[in-house]
């Protein structure tokens, strides 16, 4: 990690980063929407090195696999569950149907209604991303979405992980299907032999799949998306270096691209958070993918005082915010641009990674500027009501005939004027 101060920070620091296109994520995606099945089998066995002969997991494999995972991990996955979902009944309890008098015999309405059927990608790699089955599915359970599907990839001896598949047994998810990358994102967006077409696909994924989200994004809805994990700490002096360490470690471990931050306004406690982190880079088994990380993005900024953290922080807009500092509650509420915000010394990030209750799919590269992370209302949808008595229509209706005259559409003025 580089210690800078603030004002040898770059611009670039603070840009949006731009993903170039990848001309094979439309090539595949073409392929899927024409060839269904085939194309997604030909590019699993191309990708993946596994060669299909079906394409949904089989339901007595599902059923089965939590005799292959440790009651522990069932007890830490219920405990997950029921967290998220408190959290997210509580999102849901503040949006509801209504029928407002705005003048006398005009109402206007609002319903809320659950997205019929969605799509949640589970990252396989090297390691089952349990967690992110849990971040879009129960959000989607507790709206009242209708019919969820589940896609991973068959990346653990040929299938999926069993670990992934016990938490969808949990959430009593039947679909799940065995495939990942660009093909999945494809067949779940247009549709396949044997995969159902969804109306919104949710659920982080490498940059081929975020490209493959923003192409089919239109076809249907997509939650955000999501570049490299990041992690902003603002601490001063109460920050303890072997925790600081340990939570930058946390983020970098997940990505060579993985950003780790810490912004303090002290030198001293930089310098040891900066060799705190190479002591316990040799603790971690994914040290490599985090000293990687560290070398290429990870900065610890000098600032003279909180005030310019908080600064920066607004700037930059950081998927995760940690505050490490005496007292948190006096730059809270004057941080704006953020994630999740993780207050205290006890709050560290990878509580809302996994039993929080929060939801940890987030804005990153500077989109917390004009985003929150995926909630409870990316699975409904807030159409609205209109019904007005002859009192309503002779209320508004002679001020919607002169606004449309004055914009030149006569046949908007005549569907009011023939009503007189």
């Amino acid at each position: 990690m580089k210690i800078i101060k603030k004002e040898n920070l770059s611009s670039s620091f603070f840009a949006y980063q731009e993903s170039p296109d990848e001309k094979m994520v439309k090539k595949i995606l073409s392929d899927v929407k024409n060839e269904g099945d085939q194309a997604v089998i030909r590019y699993t066995e191309k990708f993946d090195l596994v060669k299909l002969s079906g394409l949904k997991v089989p339901a007595p494999e599902i059923a089965k696999a939590q005799e292959k995972v440790s009651p522990l991990f069932m007890q830490s996955c219920k405990q997950a569950v029921e967290n998220i979902r408190t959290f997210a009944s509580q999102q849901l309890s503040q949006v509801s149907d209504f029928e407002l008098e705005v003048s006398p015999g005009v109402l206007v309405g609002q319903r809320v209604i659950p997205i019929p059927r969605v799509g949640v990608y589970v990252p396989g790699g090297s390691f089952p991303l349990v967690s992110s089955l849990l971040m879009g599915a129960v959000p989607a359970i507790v709206a009242g979405v209708e019919k969820i599907i589940i896609c991973s990839p068959p990346t653990f001896n040929g299938g999926i992980h069993p670990a992934i598949l016990a938490a969808a047994n949990l959430l009593e998810i039947e679909e799940v299907y065995q495939i990942g990358g660009v093909q999945a994102i494809g067949a779940m967006a247009y549709g396949t032999e044997s995969v159902p077409a969804v109306d919104k696909i949710v659920g982080p994924g490498n940059k081929f799949v975020t490209q493959a989200k923003k192409h089919v994004y239109g076809q249907v809805g997509i939650d955000l998306l999501a570049g490299p994990t990041e992690v902003m700490i603002i601490a001063d002096d109460s920050g303890n270096p072997e925790i600081i360490a340990a939570d930058i470690l946390s983020q970098a471990e997940h990505d060579p691209e993985a950003i780790a931050v810490l912004i303090t306004d002290s030198l001293k406690l930089g310098r040891k958070v900066k060799r705190e982190v190479q002591n316990q880079l040799d603790e971690l088994s994914t040290a490599r993918i985090a000293r990687e990380s560290l070398d290429k993005n990870g900065l610890i900024i000098i600032v003279q005082n909180l005030k310019e953290a908080v600064e920066i922080a607004n700037k930059k807009a950081p998927e995760h915010l940690e505050l490490q500092v005496e007292e948190p509650e006096a730059i809270s509420g004057a941080l704006k641009n953020f994630g999740s915000l993780f207050i205290g010394h006890l709050t560290c990030e990878v509580l809302g990674d996994y039993t929080s209750g929060l939801n940890h799919t987030l804005p990153t590269n500077t989109t917390a500027r004009y985003s929150g992370g995926l909630n409870v209302l990316d699975f409904v949808k807030l159409p609205t009501t209109l019904k007005v008595s002859q009192q309503g229509f002779d209320e508004i209706g002679p001020a919607a005939a002169t606004l449309a005259e004055i914009e030149g559409l006569t046949g908007h003025q005549k569907a009011v004027l023939r009503r007189r």
